[in-house]
């Protein structure tokens, strides 16, 4: 996501070998692991390379990044598991998830169950450069991590618009999307471009090796804080649930609830707003019929999953009670889940609420559902049970 990468401009996206070649170029390493993330990666380039991606000069930079991103991960990933053995003995126990369409309030929610002392979540800079976390302190001195904080300084500068929608600099807690692409499967792709192919193939894939390795990130990430608890969340937990479940039985999921023609309209401006001129086919309502699509999916796909597990690993969550009451929705996660909640918790949870109500993360936010050619019964439709 750095600046030049921006404003680059490419006139192809290239072939795998030649993205996977600068990917180990760039680290200098070159074991990939076992590969698993090899033929969805191939399959996402040979759709960004035909007629349908309708890649821009811009949008084959940006999306040529993307990859190289994934598979730089991936390298990196291998390397820190060789240099810590030790993580895999690491107990990752009773995680939190976060579930729910995209624009439910999972942001918000993330971020004030990750206040809590005794909380930890995944940084995006640890999600791009996977490694035991070091002390808070050191993180400015890491030349990766400062050069991340520049490049998205400088996508605050040019895309102002998309900040107001989804803040972030490197020190946020962010989605897991960035783990789950180590195995080339992630939503996320779809969300940024037209991938018929990639979509097919994703539908027809079983995630249990994407959730162990998962699995293994957080173990690496969490290695010196090894008492703390996981908070998590990704919209695209809801297409693999099984594969999560598989991964961390005594999981805790937390499903936020929102009116879908909401979450849909506000998911493709997102979309729109994160890929503008990227793409002569990725807009409108190519927009909306895709993105209506993968997230009724996932939808479906969770509520058909939940009903196999213990009731009690799960609480719902309305958001309009989160936007009502924040630090309430909060204490109500952890009374339900018999989590601490401490005078100590109390006050870490309302400070973190307070910044986000006056931060630079306050969300601004205009859209139509027409843009994408979407009809409230067509949405309505589509999230029918």
């Amino acid at each position: 996501m750095s600046h030049n990468v921006m404003n680059r401009e490419r006139t192809e996206v290239g072939s795998y070998e030649e993205i996977a070649a600068a990917a180990v170029r760039s680290t200098g390493l070159s074991d990939f692991g076992d590969g698993a993330h090899e033929e969805g990666l191939r399959v996402i380039v040979e759709d960004l390379n035909s007629p349908e991606a309708g890649l821009t000069p811009r949008g084959r930079a940006f999306q040529r990044a993307e990859i190289k991103s994934a598979l730089t991960g991936v390298l990196l990933t291998q390397a820190a598991f060789a240099a810590h053995p030790e993580h895999e003995d690491v107990v990752v126990e009773r995680p939190i998830f976060l579930l729910g369409l995209p624009r439910t309030g999972t942001t918000i929610l993330h971020r004030l169950l990750h206040a809590d002392p005794g909380a930890q979540g995944l940084e995006m800079w640890l999600t791009q450069f996977p490694q035991p976390r070091p002390p808070r302190e050191t993180w400015e001195s890491d030349p990766r991590f400062a050069a991340m904080q520049r490049a998205l300084a400088a996508h605050h500068a040019e895309s102002p618009d998309f900040m107001g929608i989804h803040y972030m600099d490197a020190t946020t807690v962010e989605e897991c999307w960035r783990l789950l692409r180590q195995t080339g499967k992630s939503n996320s792709y779809e969300a940024t471009a037209h991938l018929p192919r990639y979509s097919e193939w994703l539908a027809g894939q079983d995630w249990t090796d994407a959730y162990a390795r998962h699995r293994r990130n957080l173990q690496l990430v969490g290695l010196n804080d090894a008492d703390k608890r996981w908070v998590l969340k990704n919209p695209s937990h809801m297409t693999a649930f099984d594969a999560l479940m598989t991964a961390y039985p005594d999981a805790l999921v937390i499903y936020t609830h929102r009116d879908p023609v909401t979450c849909m309209t506000s998911a493709c401006s997102l979309a729109a707003e994160a890929t503008a001129g990227h793409s002569d086919t990725f807009v409108g309502e190519v927009i909306g019929r895709t993105q209506l699509d993968l997230w009724s999916r996932s939808y479906h796909a969770f509520q058909d999953a939940r009903g196999k597990y213990d009731q009690a690993q799960f609480v719902d969550i309305a958001f309009g009670d989160l936007v009502t009451d924040q630090l309430g929705t909060v204490r109500r996660v952890h009374d339900a889940f018999g989590l601490d909640w401490t005078p100590e918790v109390e006050a870490a949870v309302a400070e973190a609420d307070r910044e986000a109500k006056q931060g630079k993360a306050a969300p601004r936010h205009t859209y139509s559902m027409a843009d994408y050619g979407l009809t409230e019964k067509q949405i309505l439709d589509a999230f029918d049970r």
